[in-house]
């Protein structure tokens, strides 16, 4: 028997329903595991960690949007990032593969798994220029979770985690953000990482989907630019690159 929702009364079919609400907990469970032993050696900023704080945040956004799909929810964020493209040569093809293959061993309805998918296929930045193909309350729900993950403290080590990673400059001031890159433009920056904050980071407030997700976004979005006024200070330029008064860069 498929794990999928049903529309009788609990109350006329009590053996059914009871399993179905174990089975998806089951499910859960399982993808848990499978998320945690598939990402084991990940980056530290795409790790499980990363998996389990959008998680966390995706079921409390999801508890203040009523008629919004948990099942779906849970598993679309627990799955997001199974094989971020970024570390795949950039291949988005390998996620919502891997992801369909074990839904499909846990035999996971088709309908529900094709959200599933949908959600990890949509879910990315991707330079903020390419329009979604998808829409609905769940994908909004993932993607304002995975979206707060990249802001605020988090969002900062995060980024400074990844560029490191990738052996990037901190920041070069003779370097400019390209605020006008295109999907393949982003995908291949080698940009020092503080411009990162203007080319993503910084966007991502005025891009939150659900009101909850706003509202959260707002603090982690002052947090950046208190850290970016502070490091700036620290390396004795401003945001333009221009050095800063001398009675400043003493302190």
């Amino acid at each position: 028997m498929k794990n999928e929702d049903i529309s009788a009364n609990p109350a006329q079919c009590p053996d059914i329903y009871v399993y179905i609400i174990m089975n998806k907990e089951e499910i859960i469970s399982k993808t848990i595991t499978f998320v945690q032993q598939t990402l084991s050696e990940a980056e530290g900023g795409h790790d499980w960690w990363h998996i389990y704080r959008v998680w966390k945040t995706a079921l409390k956004i999801a508890s203040h949007e009523p008629g919004t799909n948990l099942f779906i929810v849970e598993l679309g964020a627990l799955l997001h990032d199974i094989a971020d493209s970024k570390f795949h040569n950039g291949d988005e093809t390998i996620g919502p593969k891997l992801a369909a293959d074990f839904l499909a061993s846990e035999q996971v309805d088709e309908i529900i798994a094709q959200q599933v998918i949908k959600i990890i296929e949509n879910i990315s930045f991707k330079g903020g220029k390419e329009n979604q193909q998808f829409k609905s309350s769940e994908l909004d729900v993932v993607q304002d979770a995975d979206r707060l993950d990249a802001i605020g403290a988090i969002g900062i080590a995060r980024t400074f985690n990844y560029g490191g990673h990738k052996n990037r400059e901190i920041y070069n001031p003779d370097i400019r953000p390209d605020l006008k890159m295109d999907k393949e433009t982003y995908k291949k920056s080698t940009a020092p990482t503080l411009n990162h904050f203007y080319e993503k980071l910084l966007l991502l407030k005025d891009r939150m989907n659900t009101k909850t997700g706003k509202q959260m976004a707002e603090r982690r979005h002052k947090f950046m630019l208190d850290f970016l006024d502070e490091f700036y200070l620290e390396w004795g330029t401003n945001e333009d690159g221009m050095k800063v008064p001398s009675k400043i860069s003493k302190k």
